[in-house]
């Protein structure tokens, strides 16, 4: 092998974890967590400042975790209201309840000024939290535009450059950290009950 052989053969070498690096990432899709599977860890922040982690908290005793699209969302601000309407109905079980939302802070302030939520709220702002629990989706082209007719900027609600949103699932996280039940369903119209969600404590 002559010289320019082997160094032609080293410069590939030598970007070979270049072009890795470069790859692009594969594109969000959104899946349930299986009921019995450990539950993703996570730490945040809620619309106080206040730190939310899921090792400390289940300390306390079991957790409910719901996702949320955003104050805009109907659906979203109906299940929240209820939430805090019934929300003795989970507590008095032990279990603390926390909401992630990739909406921003100032988003997350209407959101309770709207539903009188006295739960943390979590905003996801690196899509983190729903990336381990992949409730995380990329919102199509034509639904991000038909969002925008009703004034519904996805990118500026999240602040985020790229149109994300959740499946609005629940999960119920023992004190071991195992998921004891899962509520997903991509229509987002459809959510749990306080109901299922009470009997699944």
């Amino acid at each position: 092998m002559n010289t320019f052989s082997k160094l032609a053969g080293a410069l590939v070498l030598l970007a070979a974890p270049a072009l890795a690096q470069t790859a692009p990432a594969p594109p969000l899709t959104a899946s349930a967590l299986a009921v019995g599977s450990t539950a993703p860890a996570f730490k945040g922040q809620d619309a106080a400042g206040h730190p939310v982690e899921l090792r400390q908290l289940l300390k306390k005793g079991p957790v409910v975790l719901y996702f949320y699209r955003g104050q805009w969302c109907p659906y979203c601000n109906k299940e929240l209201s209820q939430l805090q309407d019934s929300l003795q109905v989970l507590t008095a079980k032990g279990a603390q309840v926390v909401v992630v939302t990739p909406e921003i802070p100032a988003n997350i302030t209407q959101t309770v000024a709207k539903t009188k939520a006295s739960f943390p709220i979590v905003h996801d702002r690196d899509l983190t939290i729903m990336k381990a629990y992949k409730t995380a989706f990329v919102v199509d082209e034509a639904t991000a535009k038909k969002y925008l007719t009703y004034g519904i900027d996805l990118k500026q609600a999240n602040g985020l450059d790229q149109n994300v949103l959740p499946v609005p699932a629940t999960y119920v996280i023992g004190r071991d950290g195992k998921i004891r039940f899962a509520y997903f369903d991509a229509d987002y119209r459809h959510r749990a009950s306080v109901r299922q969600v009470a009997q699944a404590l």
